[in-house]
């Protein structure tokens, strides 16, 4: 069924309700396993339809939020999806607690139940009304940013449209589409500021009212970091700051070398050579084409995959106006398929977001019978190893989209791997400083980004942009607003997925089929029980850090800087 005929319904709020509440007083006068498990089944199914219909007007609203029934269910589920998400931590608290929880593990996999913790640790009925004004707020920042209309080489752009000029081979055309649309958020600096304001304030209230003293403890349940702390992570940033930022330093370096100037400017960060940037096929159907002979090329799966993709058009890949930002993967489980948004615009960057969602899509694909809607997807650090890796598993057909400049993508998208992890460790630090001191001012703000910026992307050069040289540079971050706490995950995953690449580049035979592996086990086990299931190494482990960081390097020295122009 093709997603323009998937159909949504809008939820009967009082009638759900009710089930739940009915369900869930079964759930906890069930004396045995048995009896549990029967009504468990039932509240899964009430929980997978909710998670569609949810889906379901959350896709149609982001691809047009001009649209004015989608916009109202928008709306209608910023405010509910709280009264909802109450019934589930009453379940959740139910399920930790029956005698029997060892009797259950048969059936229902250890995940769900430390999940089940972790909500009923971040939710309590007395924040409802915070959650809904939290979810308008995220909503309003969403907006904004979709409502962009900047005029630029006698077009109006939006910001996914504008930001294709940032690897334009005239620096002057890259300098003044990158002020253009930095003016885009100057003019609009007080209500950034504003909303974010509002968002650290309603989230330590939130925090407060569960107990906690700030934020950070209740991110980090919502995150649902099952296996480790805010100290562990602590760490790894320090280990990133120390090992990759001086690497990453000698990349812009070799970088300003390539493009013939004295030295990267922000408007010259995503231009890699002078003879100008790999650029991917021109039309939407020659990419599309030509990601359907490269999973058909690389398995069975993959080919079954693209397939239902393609048929179901199970995908809005295109930019347009009123069309929210960015690139995201989620499910119909009621359908059983994955969905795609992205916003191509021309870029190699095209490619790389096709193959990053089409990495969490598989993983939906192939864990898609995963009865507990909680472990169909795992973790978000678990997730973005299926994503990232593919990244890296399509290298040997990325000259069916870029032909004789493969190479320059190579390139480019590797070095780029050792720039990406100073910047997300960067982002998981400002965040925890923002919930630490919810107090901060807004210009307090911008100068706790600003500092860090100079601690862990010390290459960084601003000089003549105002707003990025006072420390706004974030505001274009769509996770510190929408999705506290979820940064570091990329750089986790992306340890584990260097792995995978080097396992990959090393012809280990059972490389492949250990992905396979790693998406079909979806979430039926904690990030570091995943990743030894699939014979890869915890990124926390500093012998393997290192050892990841050094042969990744190597890989990098293979290339001749002289023939990369």
């Amino acid at each position: 069924m093709k997603f323009k005929d998937l159909r949504y319904e809008p939820i009967a709020l009082e009638e759900t309700c009710n089930e739940l509440k009915r369900l869930s007083q079964s759930l906890a006068d069930a004396n045995d396993a048995k009896t549990f498990k029967k009504v468990f089944k039932e509240i899964c199914q009430i929980q997978i339809h909710i998670d569609t219909m949810s889906n379901l007007a959350s896709v149609r609203h982001t691809i047009n939020t001009a649209d004015p029934f989608y916009n109202q269910e928008n709306d209608w589920w910023d405010m509910n999806s709280p009264l909802l998400q109450k019934y589930f931590s009453d379940i959740a608290n139910i399920a930790v607690n029956k005698p029997y929880r060892d009797e259950l593990l048969d059936e229902i996999y250890e995940p769900y139940f430390k999940i089940a913790e972790c909500k009923a640790r971040s939710f309590n009925e007395k924040i409802i009304p915070l959650l809904q004004q939290e979810n308008r707020l995220v909503s309003a920042y969403d907006k904004l940013k979709a409502s962009a209309q900047i005029e630029f080489d006698g077009k109006i752009c939006n910001l996914a449209q504008i930001a294709a000029y940032s690897s334009n081979a005239d620096r002057e055309i890259r300098k003044k589409a990158y002020d253009a649309k930095i003016k885009f958020y100057q003019d609009n600096e007080d209500k950034f500021d504003e909303l974010f304001d509002k968002l650290v304030h309603v989230r330590h209230q939130i925090a407060l009212a569960l107990g906690q003293k700030n934020f950070i403890a209740v991110g980090y349940d919502r995150m649902q970091r099952l296996d480790y702390d805010d100290k562990m992570v602590a760490r790894y940033r320090e280990m990133i700051a120390t090992h990759v930022t001086p690497l990453a330093q000698k990349i812009v370096e070799d970088q300003a070398k390539r493009i013939n100037v004295e030295k990267v400017r922000y408007y010259d960060y995503d231009y890699e050579f002078s003879s100008g940037n790999p650029m991917p096929l021109a039309s939407y159907d020659e990419k599309i084409n030509a990601a359907k002979q490269m999973y058909h090329a690389m398995s069975k799966e993959t080919a079954e995959f693209i397939d239902l993709m393609v048929d179901n058009e199970l995908w809005d890949l295109e930019s347009k106006p009123n069309k929210e930002l960015g690139g995201y993967c989620t499910e119909f489980a009621e359908y059983k398929v994955p969905f795609i948004f992205s916003n191509f615009n021309g870029t190699s960057q095209d490619i790389e977001v096709l193959t990053h969602e089409a990495g969490h899509a598989l993983n939906s694909y192939l864990s898609r019978d995963i009865s507990i809607p909680d472990c169909v997807f795992p973790t978000l650090e678990s997730c973005e190893i299926h994503s990232m890796s593919m990244e890296f598993f399509t290298y040997p057909y990325m000259d069916k989209f870029f032909g004789n400049d493969a190479e320059k993508y190579h390139y480019a998208h590797f070095s780029n791997v050792f720039k990406f992890l100073p910047y997300g460790v960067l982002v998981d630090h400002f965040q925890h400083e923002i919930y630490a001191n919810p107090e901060m001012t807004p210009q307090e703000r911008k100068e706790t980004w600003r500092r860090l910026e100079h601690k862990y992307t010390p290459y960084k050069d601003y000089e003549g942009n105002e707003m990025l040289e006072k420390g706004c540079w974030w505001y274009q971050q769509g996770h510190i607003f929408s999705s506290p706490f979820y940064y570091i995950d990329y750089t986790l995953a992306q340890v584990c997925a260097l792995q995978f690449w080097d396992r990959m580049y090393n012809q280990d035979p059972q490389a492949w089929q250990d992905y396979i592996k790693l998406c079909k086990l979806g979430g039926t086990k904690t990030f570091l029980k995943l990743v030894e299931a699939v014979n890869l190494r915890s990124p926390f482990d500093d012998d393997c850090l290192l050892k990841t960081l050094n042969d990744a390097r190597s890989y990098l020295d293979t290339f001749d800087q002289n023939t990369l122009k």
